[in-house]
């Protein structure tokens, strides 16, 4: 059976975690291909919020495998806490019974999270997710599979070295890394994989796998608003490639895309938002990033994006989340296409300065009412044990949706109206 992959389609926080979880119920494995912890994936089961950062969002299915793949940088420290704090919510501990972590994934370590810190132009998470995939690229950097062989004591000269060099206050110790090294194969060891074959047999045995995007297309180091980006690719074209199988697996491509549009960190947003409608975007809509709490920037919903992203990833469908969010609004507007310059542009400018230049060109629709998380909540269950799919929502809504996907090329077969895993219509 061949793979579903799901897709950012904006800057990321998306809301990939909800879909995920869902399909994760009848999937045998949910996989992470590339990013680390700069990923904040959240699901809602009732009153439970919960917020994963490595860890793939199928873990609250019980018979669900998970595995980080080899495209990922792990922080173990990172990872130990959120596996630990995910036992004392009441989950089980999954490391080697159906947690696996790619031998071919690489680790980041404390000189990595030391050199992110220095960052004040991109505005990163800090996380040292650059710096490890700079590592990767320079061939010098630490994989699961090569913890048996690292030279310490020339690792530590050259961390040290590139950290004066940066200006870096702090060093590594020799000691202290070997000790660190020797936590990493003690508590791991048993649950390092080489999980590409994993997912091969899976599907040669007619199994249904999930592949979890992590940020979103924008954030993509070769597609997006370079250089304000994320520092792995994305997009379609690595989620075979980093989960270790080919892409032949593939034909389903879920994106996934708020009905308006935010961003974390810095770079252009040219829809973004200073009124009244922004920031009723950001009050109602809870928008904090997941992962590191700032708050994010929100603007109407951005065609010549979307544009761009699904014909860097050809999505089959996509999923429309926070459609309640826009409830309450007079009217509503989606930017079809940019002036820059004086001239009338329809897709995306490649440089950061000329996309900083260009301002949105909007069509208006009407609003739709608002209603409470709890009402959007019955009129999803509504319409999905009724049939109904999205004749149950307003006409101002169902006329929102159905310009959306025009727009977009490609048809929306579910929409999100509130952050439970079941406030979701589907489409019939």
């Amino acid at each position: 059976m061949p793979a579903t992959v799901v897709l950012g389609a904006q800057w990321g926080d998306e809301g990939k975690g909800k879909l995920v979880d869902r399909m994760a119920e009848s999937a045998v494995w949910v996989a992470r291909f590339q990013g680390g912890n700069n990923a904040g994936h959240t699901v809602v089961i009732g009153d439970r919020v919960l917020k994963f950062h490595l860890l793939p969002s199928g873990i609250t299915r019980e018979d669900c495998g998970l595995i980080l793949g080899d495209g990922m940088v792990i922080d173990p420290w990172v990872l130990d806490k959120e596996l630990n704090d995910w036992v004392e919510s009441g989950g089980d501990d999954p490391r080697g019974k159906r947690l696996f972590i790619s031998n071919r994934a690489h680790i980041i370590l404390p000189f990595h999270r030391y050199l992110d810190g220095l960052d004040k132009k991109i505005g990163t998470t800090g996380r040292g997710i650059g710096p490890t995939y700079a590592d990767k690229i320079n061939r010098v950097g630490l994989r699961f599979a090569d913890l048996d062989e690292v030279d310490v004591s020339d690792m530590v000269k050259r961390q040290n070295h590139a950290l004066e060099a940066a200006g870096c206050e702090q060093r590594i110790d020799a000691s202290e890394l070997k000790a660190e090294l020797e936590w990493i194969r003690t508590t791991y060891g048993h649950c390092i994989k080489e999980t590409g074959l994993l997912l091969d047999s899976a599907m040669k045995m007619n199994e249904r796998i999930v592949l979890e995007g992590a940020q979103g297309c924008l954030l993509d180091i070769d597609q997006g608003t370079y250089p304000f980006v994320t520092s792995s690719v994305t997009s379609r074209g690595n989620a075979s490639h980093g989960a270790g199988i080919h892409p032949g697996h593939i034909d389903r491509v879920v994106g996934i895309t708020k009905a308006y549009i935010t961003r974390v960190g810095n770079g252009a947003m040219p829809t973004e938002l200073d009124d009244e409608s922004g920031a009723h975007m950001a009050s109602v809509g809870h928008e904090f990033g997941t992962t590191t709490g700032r708050p994010r920037r929100c603007g109407w919903f951005d065609a010549v994006v979307m544009r761009h992203a699904q014909r860097i990833n050809g999505f089959t469908e996509i999923a429309l989340t926070k459609l309640d969010v826009l409830g309450g609004l007079d009217v509503l507007k989606i930017c079809v296409a940019y002036e820059l310059d004086g001239k009338e542009i329809h897709e995306m400018p490649p440089q950061a300065s000329a996309l900083a230049r260009c301002k949105p060109i909007y069509v208006e629709m009407p609003g739709f009412p608002a209603h409470a998380l709890h009402e959007w909540l019955e009129i999803a269950k509504k319409c999905n044990a009724e049939n109904l799919g999205f004749s149950g929502l307003p006409a101002a809504a169902q006329h929102y949706i159905q310009r959306l996907e025009d727009l977009i090329g490609a048809p929306i077969t579910s929409v999100g109206v509130g952050p439970d895993r079941d406030a979701t219509i589907d489409k019939v």
